[in-house]
């Protein structure tokens, strides 16, 4: 997202402390990314699970600083697991800063990730990255941008007939018709008219309606409004607002999806601990279209979407799958794995709706830790809830010599949620299982 000219944030005050810092709140389960600042959700389901590409807000920034984007997943709509850096602007050797929101769509087999970024010779362009898989890494498609008129933000869709659409904008919608091979384009770029439009579009079709979602300016701030019509290239008539603008942050941006017989609006805000318009972080809600195929409007909560199934903690699951958390972050492994790092005393991991049905004897914790002296403790209900294991954190060898530590469990059965609260620091955390009481 382009965001606020200077004049527009006069006299608007920014924090900026870090994630990681010594800041814990007691949260809900919005903004479903704590482990840094993300922005510009760009979800879309495939393989049955939600495949959640953001952009990422730099700690500290005092003006749009983002230079890579992430990936997220869940099969529950609550616990989301970290994939990392899926592409930057080092993927890009044309490009220079501003790795803005991007939209990702899978054809024959290819993952086509649409993002814009400022050129080395200065404009906003249109990029392409590519990759045989969904979680990266993304390649530079072109070696060159796909097109550029100083619009941003580009979302494609594919209809039932193959065509392939992508608008983008900024202060004008603009669409291009996608030749088969998603690297090209016929018939040249095309405005069209879109009430009060600003910036991040989002093109979806439900039966027979096509939906352009958008940011607009609803006062101070940005909201959410939509058009529709019944073709992909308009014209668009005007429905109204999805979402008020918020107080903390200037921009939003939404995105939409159908999952499992529900269907979810993603956005993002300021909530979390020195959020702001330059540290903004992903949120997500459950809503339900009008029987006139409406959307109705929504306001940004805590508690985001429901869950809407169990989490099975006797298979193997990464440590960065997380319902919510506090002060920790997340990092790349050598072999491509993501891991649970900068944990300090008192951080805590959330987990939700975890079934461990009729009870479960001891946990498997796969830790590095460079000095020992840290625990772990493993609770059920609450940060305070009942301790069902605790499990001592002894040095490994080195902050990447990984081993498994085994640990009794007591008193764990039914659906409960999770909690791994931490003490110590200076060791690392890569993925958890339990095992069956016999």
């Amino acid at each position: 997202m382009f965001g606020p000219t200077q004049s527009m944030l006069k006299g608007i005050a920014v924090a900026g402390v870090l994630l990681g810092g010594s800041v814990h709140v007691a949260r809900a389960d919005n903004p479903i990314i704590q482990t840094l600042y993300s922005t510009d959700p760009a979800p879309y389901v495939w393989n049955n699970t939600v495949w959640l590409f953001t952009g990422h807000d730099e700690n500290g920034a005092t003006n749009y600083d983002m230079r890579d984007w992430r990936l997220y997943s869940s099969t529950d709509m609550v616990n989301w697991r970290d994939w990392g850096v899926m592409m930057s602007l080092k993927t890009f050797s044309w490009a220079r800063a501003d790795a803005w929101a991007g939209q990702v769509i899978e054809r024959d087999g290819k993952f086509f990730y649409y993002v814009p970024v400022t050129k080395n010779s200065g404009g906003y362009a249109i990029g392409i990255g590519v990759s045989d898989k969904i979680t990266g890494p993304y390649k530079d498609a072109l070696g060159r941008e796909l097109l550029a008129n100083g619009g941003i933000d580009p979302t494609v869709w594919i209809d039932e007939d193959g065509q392939a659409y992508m608008y983008w904008g900024h202060s004008g919608a603009y669409y291009v018709k996608l030749n088969k091979d998603m690297l090209s384009y016929s018939g040249g770029l095309v405005s069209t008219s879109v009430e009060n439009f600003i910036e991040g579009p989002w093109l979806h079709k439900r039966n027979s309606t096509w939906y352009l979602t958008y940011s607009s300016f609803g006062g101070s701030n940005e909201d959410i409004k939509y058009a529709t019509s019944t073709k992909p290239t308009g014209p668009w008539a005007s429905k109204g607002q999805i979402m008020a603008p918020q107080g903390k942050s200037f921009t939003n941006h939404a995105g939409i999806i159908d999952y499992k017989g529900g269907s979810y609006f993603f956005y993002h805000n300021g909530a979390l601990p020195g959020g702001g318009t330059y540290s903004r972080s992903v949120c997500v809600e459950k809503f339900s279209y009008g029987s006139d195929g409406s959307i109705p409007k929504m306001v940004m909560t805590d508690a985001g979407a429901p869950q809407i199934e169990a989490l099975n903690p006797y298979q193997q699951v990464e440590a960065e799958t997380i319902a919510f958390s506090s002060g920790l972050t997340t990092a790349a492994k050598s072999d491509g794995g993501i891991y649970v790092t900068s944990i300090s005393n008192g951080d805590y991991i959330k987990v939700k709706g975890v079934d461990f049905g009729t009870g479960a004897a001891s946990v498997d914790l796969r830790l590095a830790a460079a000095s020992g002296g840290g625990k772990i403790e493993l609770r059920v209900g609450s940060q305070s809830g009942t301790v069902i294991a605790t499990c001592a954190v002894d040095a490994t060898g080195g902050a990447q010599t990984w081993k498994t530590v085994s640990c009794p469990v007591t008193g764990a059965s039914g659906k409960q949620d999770l909690f791994f609260k931490f003490s110590g620091s200076n060791y690392n955390f890569d993925w958890w299982q339990f095992k069956h009481a016999a």
